[in-house]
């Protein structure tokens, strides 16, 4: 933590560049999920959307980054009503610059696919918080739980 977040420039759900760099001035959660529509990354998206109107007083952008594509993305996005951008990281290139792309195992198979991480990155560009053990269904309460004073 302190260290420079990587930027990067990569296409939202809409096929818009985002860069982190463009974030500057602003506080970032940045979170890394597996797969739209799968209970977990569901449930960890519901909480933000959720929350966004409160973490938004407190200074918060929210960006989720998955492999998943852009088409993907937009059905996650109008299937429950997201309010918050989308990266598709389709060549896991992101994932892989904030080392987030690794071996999992599921059901006794091994296979390589995102680790479930946020970062908070200060206005700065500075990496704030490391959340690797994320509460999906209270996702947004757990980030907020890590600054209150």
């Amino acid at each position: 933590m302190g260290d420079m977040a990587p930027d990067f420039t990569a296409k939202d759900q809409n096929g818009k560049d985002i860069s982190l760099s463009g974030f500057r001035g602003r506080r970032v959660i940045l979170y890394f999920y597996p797969k739209d529509n799968t209970p977990g990354c569901t449930l960890e998206a519901k909480s933000l959307r959720d929350g966004k109107a409160e973490l938004g007083r407190q200074g918060f952008e929210i960006v989720g980054v998955s492999p998943d594509s852009a088409k993907s993305h937009c059905n996650f996005i109008d299937k429950h009503q997201l309010n918050f951008t989308l990266i598709a990281d389709t060549d896991t290139a992101v994932a892989q610059q904030y080392g987030v792309w690794g071996e999992k195992k599921f059901m006794g198979k091994t296979y390589m696919g995102i680790i479930r991480t946020t970062f908070v990155i200060d206005p700065e560009g500075r990496i704030e918080k490391i959340f690797d053990k994320v509460d999906t269904a209270r996702h947004f309460e757990q980030i907020l739980e890590a600054y209150k004073q």
